[in-house]
């Protein structure tokens, strides 16, 4: 009997604890800024739970039924919590208030189930031995839950029905409760069948996660959605009308296949064609294959190390027949070796062997953990990999939608050591978008450009570094591990255009 209750409270707090996780996760993927979202959704979850546990003292009859109760209510909100948020966000204006709404609801039936389970069993074991039990179980529920939820629960079930499965442990625990506790319930018969009920609806949302998920991102894109995985590290979605292919990443746009030529080119050859004996060039991110695509057409380079951080993106990318074809098959040449590693752990730890050019092709800084990519220390770790006479080309948000944010990485590189060479082009899937040459020493133009390029012409090249008057330098402070300006300034600086 001991063992069965304790099982049920470390059951208890892995469900609770995977809710938390997954309003935040969500919470991120739509609304950016992890670091933001995972705090107010943490704060307000044990503000909650808080509340829940005072609410509990009011109950004074029927704890077990009470308890059976709550336990369902939680299986079934927090079963469906990722399926409501999602088609929230989609179809409705006012998906910050679901959000805490929903987190606030949880978090408050959460608070009461501990309170409750131990005045239930405050007649069967000591009070020494109840509190170390049930809170040792429960935090090893919490330890059992956070583990798995990156490593399983997301990349191999997705948030929709991670949700629903903790709904049916939820569930399970009520009914089983039912049974461990028979001669305290008045009605067994029927919070059984209520328990039933709720179990047979959680297990169809089972069936029916998929739709869910679909009916939501066919209302999120504009366009069909041909191919959506979610890993350990993002929500990988591509659409599809008619030719153009467009990637998204936690709901960001990547590329259209329409234009991504114009980013791509000006990302690689600007550079690469000013290094004519370049042979080993390194690209951190990019793990869709397109600037190593651009890369391939030198035939000095003799190798091509790739670095980016989800596993899943590249073997997209070298694998699924469309997106292989946009690349040209550029993960599949002999010249490419690609590494799954964060970029910035990967460098540090390596010993320097210098790199004749640099590809830095991460998303935009939208958070924390991206825009540590962008700040000064990184800056100098890869300094200490590129050769003497090296250049390193970074894209660097809008300078136009995003002025200060791509002026603060300028800055960034530029306390860091690098001497900069500013510039941007036009791609019409995002606008005006910029970069950044930098170099040791200096930079000059290139007199060539490889045979079959799309855009770019050595006539065109010094327009790309003239900046006009909306889009020329603005005061911006260095963005550094311990204070990431740049993630403010680019919420900021995209919140303008916003609807």
């Amino acid at each position: 009997m001991s063992a069965a209750l304790f099982v049920s409270v470390f059951l208890i707090a892995a469900c609770g604890l995977i809710y938390e996780l997954i309003a935040g996760t969500l919470a991120s993927y739509l609304l950016g800024d992890s670091v933001l979202q995972f705090s107010t959704v943490i704060g307000s979850y044990l503000f909650a739970m808080g509340i829940g546990s005072y609410l509990s003292r009011f109950i004074t009859r029927g704890l077990v039924g009470r308890f059976v109760s709550i336990e369902l209510m939680v299986g079934l909100v927090g079963g469906f919590s990722s399926s409501i948020l999602f088609l929230g966000f989609a179809y409705t204006e006012s998906f910050r208030l679901l959000l805490y709404g929903m987190v606030i609801l949880i978090g408050t039936l959460v608070g009461l189930e501990i309170p409750l389970l131990m005045r239930i069993l405050k007649d069967r074991l000591q009070f020494r031995d109840l509190v170390s039990n049930v809170l040792t179980f429960d935090y090893l529920g919490a330890l059992g839950a956070s583990v798995a939820f990156p490593l399983i629960l997301v990349p191999k079930l997705g948030l929709v029905r991670a949700a629903l499965l903790f709904g049916i442990i939820n569930a399970g625990v009520a009914l089983w409760s039912t049974y461990l506790f028979v001669e305290h319930i008045g009605r067994p018969i029927a919070l059984r069948v209520m328990s039933a009920v709720v179990l047979a609806a959680l297990c169809g949302g089972m069936f029916a996660a998929e739709e869910v998920v679909s009916l939501a991102e066919h209302n999120l894109y504009a366009d069909e959605v041909i191919l959506a995985r979610n890993t350990r590290y993002q929500r990988i979605v591509v659409t599809r009308w008619k030719d153009d292919l467009r990637l998204f990443l936690s709901s960001h746009l990547q590329f259209s296949s329409r234009d991504e030529y114009r980013y791509h080119e000006a990302l690689v050859h600007p550079g690469l064609a000013a290094l004519p004996g370049a042979r080993r060039v390194l690209v951190l991110g990019g793990g869709d294959g397109l600037a190593v695509r651009e890369i391939l057409r030198y035939p000095t380079v003799e190798q091509i190390t790739l670095v980016d951080l989800d596993p899943e993106m590249t073997s997209l990318f070298r694998d699924h027949p469309l997106l292989k074809r946009l690349n040209s098959g550029s993960f599949s040449n002999p010249r490419v070796r690609v590494i799954n590693a964060d970029a910035f752990v990967w460098l540090d730890e390596r010993k320097p062997e210098p790199f004749d050019f640099v590809v830095v092709d991460f998303p935009d800084p939208t958070n924390f953990s991206i825009g540590k990519l962008y700040t000064t220390g990184f800056y100098r770790v890869l300094a200490r990999h590129v050769s003497e006479h090296g250049l390193v080309s970074v894209q660097s948000t809008s300078p136009l939608f995003a002025r200060q944010s791509y002026w603060c990485i300028v800055e960034t590189m530029r306390q860091a050591g690098w001497r900069t060479h500013p510039f941007h082009v036009y791609v019409p899937s995002f606008g005006e978008w910029g970069y950044v040459l930098a170099s040791k020493h200096g930079y000059e133009l290139p007199t060539g450009l490889p045979e079959g390029l799309k855009f770019l012409t050595v006539a065109g090249l010094p327009q790309l570094f003239d900046f006009p008057r909306d889009m020329q330098r603005v005061d911006a402070e260095a963005n550094r591990l311990n204070d990431q300006v740049l993630v403010r300034y680019y919420e900021r600086d995209w919140a303008q255009y916003a609807r």
